[in-house]
């Protein structure tokens, strides 16, 4: 069963929760009863339905998103909705394979040491399909100081090692940005953690109901999964009803305390009190202030230019509502160049297509960011740039997660060494939140850095760290761990507790490392990098991002050889 979006009154509303979950205390004994194999079976009946609904689901997220007819920018709805669920799906299955078979999940990985006595899971590339469609990108799961190889192996798998048995009932509160995460968070709690669920989804998103109702059928139909609708009253009640267990949040850490605290003075007391109204264990992916370190170098023109364009997609992407979103870039003060990249940067900003504020409280935000700063720059389209930020006293835009078009600059001093290290230790001490950090260096600053490099990634406390790559990368990585960096409490919860995604079903791990090319082809192989990447598609500024990303979705769901060409045709042209 699933409830049809309504304006029932709310009692009638209350009633369906009431249904769903005990539907679902009933389901939690069929889910228990599903072996390995059933369970295979059903995840590959969601890649199919995923497959068969791919365009409608685009269509669905078109609507709400307000994006025009023929915008490129439909192909972010594409990477970023069926074609990660598509992938999640093959790589869950694939793990669930290899414990059926008495294999550790990891078998078909290598691992590697990583800085600090870790050991790293290589996760991307993966397959002769990753080479090709992802060439020169890569991503390692890293796993906390001393912990084996040998013990990454023998506890992969987590809660399928005893698939019958169950851990209850759980609630996913739905994100309502990106629309593949309700049904990658239904699949975790379900394959990861033996819970069946209900998903409630954000009012954002009702519109993708009817999608999501189809493509989690399989899991629906043997009683796994129930979908609700509801405004913020459905969603306490069903957080707080007794017969959920465990609540799994993605959103903001203002949203999280507010679930798990109560609102007010009252919900500010408690949580310096430490006395949470949900007394339930709660996971969460909340968002943050994420930075991007542009690390100096000597750079060319066309060097400059597409890492400003790179940069204006990690904060521009999906009009700026991603959790992961960068929003401030710091830079060295002392980078002979600065001054031609903050050019470039403001003219990415302004060129990237427009598009509609489409996330409920978007211009309030854009509206308090420039209270805050009124030197701050309206570079079209609704976008915000603060320029100069302030080193000693840089004010909220460190602190306070604009989920909006607002991006700031930050200059501190120093080269390519000394600017580093000051950047972690900023990145570290002054910013809100833990979830991803992105890093931009030239090869020659690279290789320059050496083992210093390494180090500062394994100090930055963060759950992505991407280096010439967009943290998104790590999102879209099926196998690789999505989530804040470990240690987090609910009384301080910064970016949530607990990954997600993880395909490879790793038990506790640390962090992703994603890398990726400085340059796209062919400026890559004439400067002999190894990498024959053009323009991501999730690049703002990519001209064929709408027909490429239809063709990736395509190809995830049928893997041919035959579809390569026009992939790469397409891409070529972005």
């Amino acid at each position: 069963m699933t409830t049809t979006p309504t304006t029932e009154p709310a009692a009638e509303q209350m009633a369906e929760v009431d249904r769903a979950i005990a539907e679902l205390a009933r389901g939690e004994a069929a889910w228990a009863a599903c072996g390995l194999a059933k369970r295979r079976e059903l995840l590959e009946g969601v890649y199919a339905a995923t497959a068969e609904q791919g365009k409608a689901w685009m269509r669905a997220a078109v609507a709400y998103k307000r994006l025009p007819d023929g915008s490129p920018l439909i192909g972010e709805e594409w990477v970023s909705g069926p074609y990660p669920v598509l992938t999640g799906t093959g790589a869950l299955a694939a793990s669930v394979r290899a414990l059926e078979e008495g294999r550790s999940p990891v078998d078909a990985f290598s691992t590697v040491p990583a800085p600090g006595g870790r050991v790293a899971v290589r996760v991307l590339p993966h397959s002769v399909w990753d080479r090709l469609l992802l060439s020169g990108f890569s991503a390692e799961v890293w796993m906390p100081p001393g912990v084996t190889a040998e013990t990454v192996r023998s506890r992969a798998g987590l809660a399928l090692r005893q698939p019958a048995a169950s851990a209850g009932v759980g609630v996913v509160l739905g994100a309502g940005n990106i629309t593949s995460i309700p049904v990658l968070d239904v699949l975790y709690e379900l394959y990861a953690h033996n819970r069946v669920v209900v998903l409630k989804l954000n009012p954002v998103m009702d519109g993708l109901f009817e999608v999501f109702s189809r493509v989690l059928a399989p899991l629906i139909e043997v009683g796994a999964v129930r979908i609700v609708t509801g405004g913020a009253d459905v969603g306490a009640y069903v957080v707080n009803h007794p017969g959920v267990g465990h609540v799994h949040i993605t959103g903001s850490a203002v949203s999280h305390d507010a679930i798990v605290f109560g609102t007010g003075p009252e919900g500010a007391s408690r949580k310096k009190a430490g006395t949470p109204l949900l007394e339930k264990p709660v996971t969460s992916e909340l968002g943050g202030v994420s930075p991007t370190i542009v690390i100096p170098g000597d750079w060319s023109e066309a060097d400059l230019r597409f890492q400003a364009e790179h940069v204006a997609t990690q904060r521009l992407h999906n009009g700026g509502y991603n959790c992961v979103a960068s929003q401030v870039v710091v830079v060295s003060s002392d980078w002979a160049q600065k001054d031609r990249f903050l050019a470039h940067l403001r003219a990415a900003l302004a060129k990237a297509p427009a598009r509609p504020a489409y996330y409920p409280g978007s211009d309030g935000r854009v509206a308090q960011a420039l209270a805050s700063y009124p030197g701050a720059e309206r570079v079209g389209g609704g976008r915000v740039l603060i320029d100069n930020l302030d080193p000693k006293e840089p004010g909220p835009a460190l602190t306070t997660e604009y989920f909006a078009p607002v991006l700031g600059v930050l200059e501190l001093p120093g080269n390519a060494g000394e600017f580093l290290d000051e950047a972690v230790r900023t990145a570290n001490g002054k910013f809100a939140g833990t979830l991803g950090v992105n890093l931009v260096a030239h090869p020659r600053t690279i290789a320059a850095l050496g083992p210093a490099l390494d180090e500062a990634i394994a100090e930055l406390r963060y759950g992505t760290v991407a280096l010439n790559a967009w943290t998104g990368v790590g999102y879209l990585t099926a196998t690789a761990s999505w989530g804040a960096f470990p240690g987090h409490t609910l009384d301080d919860v910064q970016s949530g507790i607990g990954v997600v995604h993880n395909a490879v079903l790793l038990d506790g791990p640390e962090r992703t490392v994603v890398r990726g090319p400085f340059r796209p082809v062919p400026r890559s192989v004439l400067h002999g990098e190894p990498a024959i990447s053009p323009k991501p598609p999730w690049f703002v500024t990519n001209r064929t991002a709408a027909t490429t990303g239809r063709l990736l979705t395509g190809f995830a769901a049928a893997p041919r050889w035959s579809k390569l060409p026009r992939i790469f045709a397409s891409a070529l042209r972005g």
